[in-house]
């Protein structure tokens, strides 16, 4: 049972990871910042 919830966990550390090196490989500082704010119409 411990061999189990040891490889679940396991997994789940692996699912965060995976998911948290997609979103900020290649940003050096996490989310970009906004370039130019939007014009009258909403588009930029």
């Amino acid at each position: 049972m411990t061999l189990l919830l040891l490889e679940a966990l396991l997994a789940l550390a692996l699912l965060v990871f995976i998911v948290w090196w997609t979103m900020f490989s290649g940003r050096p500082k996490g989310e970009r910042p906004d370039q130019q704010p939007p014009d009258e119409d909403g588009r930029r």
